[in-house]
């Protein structure tokens, strides 16, 4: 989902305003607290990701039982109604039209972010987020990455019900916690994410009233498949404040980080970002099932999310004792759009930082199951032009027509090894 983009960490922690900070800020000792718990992790993903719910599609059936879902968790744990009605935030939206789309003008949509607020009696918020919208039954939308998805149901249990489990469990903990905070929290379920950040942008429009200066924003988007075997965790947004390396670091316990310096991203932190408000996005990784109606509550790694929402626990409660979260603004490389007319039908290992592209997963009958790649394998090289990362991997298919034939250059192991692809 996103692509690693590494910052200077010695420059990063050589800054003057950070070396203030820490001077003068020490990182507080952790509150104990209650844990993130298992059992309400599977509730919650079982629920959100069932059949029942058919995919959750903004302004369907399956969206309104989620939402209400939520919202009555939000409910049970105390917290202030934040939306335009109750703690819905109503909205509407024209969904961007595909190709195929018989109605160019695309199609009128309805979203509901749900808007729960824990009052601390603080003059600023840390705003938790998460998007609870998924592609239904994938009608024309043009999201699916499956080869024939018509009529099949997207659950999205990654994305995001693992997200939204992570937001009712941190809106569960922090409201119990005996100890009170000394900012308020604003815990959002954003409804049409999957649109274009609609929802996200439309909160940002119509903020709630009474909740707050926004200290900063924390997103979950895929917090499910955690890799027992890397433990990699991505953390997006890490160059929006000085402060968020030296304490991401300090807090982590589990995982080995991938840090991703850019505020901007496919997610509902970039919004926040372009209000100038600090960001950090928490990301597993993606996988083979990513926007496929495989992406199931049985192939969720339990024991690994709830590690992460412990993580996500810590950092919160550091950051609310912590004077001030500075903003710095980003660097997001310029990449121009390209237009593709092939597909080498793999899954990219985002989390990657390269050189080259890393194969996550191979579609069935697609150019590079045919030529014999593997998950696993590094793409290094296409045609005559090398692999650098997943933009020059981007900008070299764009180079390529349907029914062409060219030499894939991989890395298996200790082998190099070169495949004819046929787009």
């Amino acid at each position: 989902m996103i692509a690693p983009i590494f910052i200077d960490c010695k420059k990063i922690l050589s800054s003057p305003l950070l070396v203030l900070l820490l001077i003068f800020t020490v990182i507080p000792q952790e509150i104990v607290f209650a844990q993130a718990s298992e059992p309400l992790v599977r509730q919650h993903i079982g629920f959100l990701a069932s059949d029942e719910l058919e995919g959750r599609a903004p302004g369907t059936k399956g969206e309104k039982m989620a939402r209400e879902y939520i919202a009555s968790f939000f409910k049970k744990y105390g917290l202030k109604k934040k939306g335009s009605k109750g703690y819905f935030q109503h909205f509407q939206y024209t969904e961007r039209p595909h190709a195929h789309h018989k109605d160019g003008n695309g199609i009128q949509r309805k979203g509901h972010n749900v808007v729960g607020f824990l009052d601390n009696k603080s003059a600023s918020t840390l705003v938790i987020g998460a998007h609870y919208d998924h592609l239904g039954h994938e009608d024309g939308r043009g999201s699916s990455l499956e080869a024939d998805p018509k009529g099949k149901i997207h659950n999205g249990a990654d994305d995001n019900a693992s997200g939204i489990a992570g937001l009712l469990e941190l809106a569960r903990i922090f409201s119990e916690n005996k100890v009170q905070e000394p900012v308020n929290f604003l815990f959002i379920a954003f409804s049409a994410e999957e649109a274009g950040l609609i929802g996200s942008k439309h909160f940002l429009e119509h903020p709630a009233k009474g909740t707050g200066l926004i200290r900063c924003m924390l997103n979950m988007d895929m917090i499910g498949r955690l890799r027992d075997s890397t433990k990699t965790l991505t953390l997006g947004g890490v160059g929006t404040s000085p402060v968020w390396i030296p304490l991401v670091r300090n807090l982590n316990r589990d995982f080995v980080l991938n840090f991703d310096s850019a505020g901007m991203g496919p997610s509902d932190h970039a919004s926040f970002y372009l209000k100038d408000i600090p960001v950090l996005h928490f990301f597993s990784g993606t996988h083979s099932d990513y926007h496929k109606s495989t992406d199931d509550a049985e192939k969720i790694n339990y024991p690994g999310e709830v590690k992460i929402i412990d993580y996500i626990k810590r950092i919160a409660d550091s950051v609310s004792r912590m004077p001030a979260i500075p903003f710095t603004k980003t660097k997001s490389p310029e990449r121009k759009v390209t237009a593709f007319k092939v597909t080498l039908g793999i899954m990219a290992d985002y989390a990657f930082a390269g050189p080259g592209v890393k194969v996550d997963g191979v579609s069935p009958g697609k150019p590079a199951e045919k030529a014999g790649l593997l998950a696993g394998d590094l793409i290094t090289k296409i045609g005559e032009w090398e692999i650098k990362d997943i933009y020059s991997y981007m900008e070299v298919l764009g180079k390529f027509s349907k029914g062409q034939k060219t030499i894939t250059t991989i890395r298996r192991g200790a082998q190099v090894i070169e495949k004819e692809v046929e787009f």
